[in-house]
C-alpha cells in the first residue's frame, strides 16, 4: 500500500486531474488566501473548477515532507487564465496538511509567497514577480 506522501506526489503530477479524494476526511478543512470551507464535496468542486477553467495547469512540487501527523509541501502552481490574452499566472507557496489517526487528511491550509493582489496584477500585466 502506498503511503499518503507517495499518493500526494503522484496526485501533484497530474493536478488537478485524477486526484485521490479517498485520502481526505469527509469534513476536511481547507483554507487559502481566497477560500475557507469544510467538506470533501466543496474541496472536489474547487478542484473541478480549476480543472474546467484553468488552461495548462502545472503543479511543481519542490519539497514534500512528513513529520508525525503533519505533511508540508513547497510548490509553484501555474496556469493560463481563459481571458482573451491568456496570461500565465504563477503562485508559489506551501501547504500544511494535518493527518488524523485513520491516516486521512483533516486539514489542508495553503500559504502563498505572494498576495492575492499580485495574482490579480498577473492577470492584467503578466507575471512581474521575476
Amino acid at each position: 500500500m502506498m503511503s499518503i506522501v507517495e499518493i500526494l506526489k503522484q496526485d501533484y503530477q497530474t493536478f488537478p486531474i485524477n486526484q485521490t479524494y479517498s485520502i481526505y476526511a469527509d469534513d476536511v478543512y481547507f483554507q487559502d488566501p481566497l477560500n475557507k470551507f469544510s467538506g470533501i464535496d466543496r474541496y472536489q468542486k474547487m478542484i473541478g473548477f480549476m480543472q474546467q477553467w484553468f488552461l495548462n495547469p502545472k503543479m511543481d512540487v519542490h519539497d514534500i515532507q512528513q513529520q508525525e501527523n503533519t505533511i508540508k509541501t513547497e510548490w509553484t502552481f501555474s496556469w493560463n487564465t481563459p481571458l482573451p490574452w491568456k496570461p500565465r499566472i504563477s503562485i508559489s507557496g506551501w501547504s500544511e496538511l494535518l493527518v488524523n489517526s485513520q491516516n486521512l487528511i483533516v486539514s489542508h491550509i495553503d500559504y502563498w509567497h505572494c498576495s492575492p493582489i499580485n495574482v490579480l496584477k498577473q492577470h492584467l500585466f503578466g507575471d512581474n514577480s521575476r
